[in-house]
Order: C-alpha cells, then structure tokens, then sequence
C-alpha cells in the first residue's frame, strides 16, 4: 500500500463529500463470520441496533454536523461488494481454512446493501437507530461507528493550519513507535490490530497496521479490518461478539431456563457452522462466573477464551483454575486479551501468565486513536470515547448484556434485574469505562 501522507490529506477537505466508509470490507471479520451463521440459523430475526456513548460528558451532536453525519450513512447505503473482494472472500484461506464462506453465502453478499437508519437529536446527543432483518442491521455497526469516530476526529482538527496537523501526526507517530519499541522487548508476543471502531480514522488505522507489520514482524499475525487484511496481505482476525448470545437470550423469551441455556446454545450453533475452525468462546455477556459455572463440559476441549470486561489477569486467572478442573493443561489453550489493552496492559498481562498459557492480544482504540498529549491545546477534542453500537432488540424483544463490568451493563432495567436473578451477580465493581 502506498504511504498517505496524512496532515496533508486532512489538511485538503476541498471536497464535496470525502468518504469514511469506501467498502463493505471496511469493517471487522467477525462481523462476516456471523452473518454467515445468522443467516443460515436465524434468517427471520429482526434486530435494533442503536448507538450509545458511555462518554455522556461529550455532546456528539454539538461537535458533528448532522447533515455531514447523514451524507456520510447515506454514502455507505450506496455501497455494494464488489468483484474483487467477493473472488478474495471466497478464495482466500482464513485460519488455515479454505472457502471459510459457502458458495451460497457469497453469492448472496453480491447484492447486500445497508438498510435505513432513524437519526435523531436528543439532549447534544445522536440517537441512531437500526431497524429490520438481524442479517442486515447487524453490517451496520462497525461502519457507524467509524463514521462518527472520524466525523469528530476532523472536526477537531478542521480549524488546524497545514504546519500544526504535520506536528499532531508526527507527535502520534513518534507516540505509537515508542510503544512498538518497548513491545519488541516482548518475544513471544502475539499481537493482531482490533481497532476499527472506534478508530481516528480509516487512513491513520492504515499507518498503524503498517508500522505494526514493520515493527513487530510476525510477532504482528494480523488485522480484524477485512479491508486492511485484503490490502496489506494480512490474516484477517476474528470470531464471534456479545451480539450473538444477546439475541439468542433475547429470543427466550420470559422462559427463565431457556435463557439459562443461551450462551451455551449460542456456542453449539457456532461449533456446528464451522467445525472445528474459530473455538474461541466470550464468556462475560451475562458475567464470566456464572458462564463458567454452568458451562458444559465440552466446551473445555475448545480452542480458547477471549475475557473481555473483567481485569485481565483476574479473568485469565479464572479461565485457566476451570480448565485445570476440566483436566486441561492450559499450556495447550488460548487466551486472547482485548479489552481496552495498551501498551502497559499488555505488558504486565504478557508477563504475568508467560509459559502458562498460550496468550494473543487485540489491541484496539489506544492503537488506532490514541492523540492524548499531541495536540496539547484542545487535547479533549481528540481523547478517544466509549462510543458502542449494541443490538437492543430482538424480534421486538429487549436485548441485555450484563458483563463483568457493570459500567456496561446495557438493556432495560427490568429486564438487567431479571437475567441478574437467572445468571446471578458475581459482585463485580463498577469499574470506569474510558475505551
């Protein structure tokens, strides 16, 4: 990929609309590993998917234009797959897999597009909305939020002169190639790019992959960006998100023991789809305890955990006394760390269970957005949000994730207080959610 130069390219908005989201690849890999199954195991499903900003302090509507906000959805709705990336998608090995996608399934993404949106404003806040079929509203959103991402990244920096955009890139280089340096100290490191969400933006995420890829080598295994993965010749990463038990709970409806079974029926569902490809499991939608408590025994045989919303070491800690009490050498198993990791996390993770376990780690929004210290007169401008996109119904039914910080915790609060009785409360702190 050539290099952009990118205070230049910010610098030279003189256009009519200058696109966020130029593919359908621009987004992450699980997000396709699911529809597949979606589609296949629950094509009639109605999902919502709305917007919300943990970061309540930062009014998103006082700082993007709506009418920007609208070009740059409705310039994604435009967009289809195209030749290129459907022939790539089917022919390319992922995980050691050949046509990771059916025939079937390919032929059908040839005609996808990006459903309708409902966008409204709330108190400086954005309400926006995603209503319809499970196997469309659910492609909306890694785009959405990397459109208001990078909406609010240029209009922090709209009023820059030329001079000071090239110091605030060159001081978040220099910043994002020290944190390499003290990685490279790392030997068995295992590290792959998790950052488009909530990105600064598509060309800065580009940099950083490609620092990664030089700096790293292949200590760096790849990138959850389809797009990226296709352009630098990279692993795509990725398996399965929160969205999938949360539905599938949300499907049980008031049946206390059929929404006891969820995340396990989730995984059944997942195992069946792609054999014995992509057994990673993400305990912490309903809390972590209680999914190991009652999770069933062949679960222990799987590939791996990714602890998302508990301390790092805590839930690694956790996974790895279960594995031992299922007679598994945890030697033999991974643990794929994510959850708002940098370079200090990491660190101390990486140490901590080093010749334990088998370790990766995602690194995300403190990869891809992090400008704190560069631009030192509007700094707040830049800091990264907890800006997420999460399923909030299921065929008109309300949609909870609990995890295992209960900062997180999303839904109605009725129903948070009864999947709490059905999957207990481990008593997990309220924690402060910052990415």
């Amino acid at each position: 990929m050539a290099v952009t130069d990118i205070a230049t390219r910010t610098y030279n908005h003189n256009f009519r609309l200058d696109p966020i989201v130029r593919s359908l690849l621009d987004t992450d890999f699980y997000k396709l590993l699911m529809l597949q199954m979606i589609r296949h195991v629950h094509p009639d499903v109605t999902a919502t998917f709305s917007l919300i900003n943990r970061s309540h302090a930062v009014r998103l509507a006082q700082a993007i234009d709506e009418a920007e906000l609208r070009a740059q959805l409705d310039h994604a709705r435009t967009l289809r797959f195209t030749k290129k990336e459907l022939i790539w998608l089917a022919g390319n090995t992922f995980y050691g897999k050949t046509q990771m996608f059916a025939p079937d399934f390919i032929a059908w993404l040839a005609d996808f597009r990006l459903p309708d949106y409902d966008l409204r404003t709330v108190d400086g806040q954005y309400e926006l909305r995603f209503e319809g079929p499970w196997t469309h509203t659910t492609m909306w959103e890694i785009p959405a939020l990397a459109i208001i991402n990078e909406l609010r990244s240029r209009a922090a920096l709209r009023d820059r002169g030329r001079f000071a955009l090239d110091v605030i890139y060159a001081r978040a280089k220099a910043k994002l190639w020290e944190k390499v340096e003290r990685l490279r100290q790392l030997p068995d490191l295992v590290l792959s790019d998790f950052g488009t969400r909530r990105r600064h933006s598509f060309l800065w995420q580009r940099w950083c992959v490609e620092a990664l890829k030089e700096g790293l080598g292949n200590r760096f295994i790849g990138t959850s960006n389809v797009l990226l993965a296709m352009d630098a010749d990279l692993e795509a990463i990725g398996t399965n998100a929160h969205e999938l038990p949360m539905v599938e709970a949300a499907l049980a409806g008031g049946d206390d023991a059929a929404l006891a079974r969820a995340p396990y029926r989730v995984l059944e569902d997942w195992q069946r789809h792609y054999g014995g490809n992509l057994l990673i499991a993400l305990p912490d939608a309903f809390g972590t305890t209680a999914f190991l408590t009652n999770a069933p025994d062949w679960l222990a045989g799987w590939t791996g955990f990714r602890p998302d919303s508990a301390p790092p070491i805590e839930a690694g800690e956790e996974i790895i006394a279960w594995w031992q009490a299922h007679g598994q050498d945890p030697r033999t198993r991974l643990l794929i760390f994510s959850d708002g990791m940098d370079v200090e996390s990491i660190e101390q993770v990486y140490r901590h269970f080093h010749g334990r376990v088998r370790m990766s780690f995602g690194w995300g929004t403190n990869l891809t957005n992090d400008f704190r210290g560069c631009d030192p007169e509007h700094d707040a401008d830049l800091d990264p949000i907890s800006l997420v996109c999460k399923v909030t119904s299921a065929d008109g039914r309300p949609a909870v994730k609990l995890s295992d910080n209960p900062s997180k915790a999303s839904g109605d609060p009725a129903e948070i207080a009864r999947y709490r009785r059905v999957f207990g409360d481990p008593g997990h702190q309220p924690r402060p959610v910052r990415v």
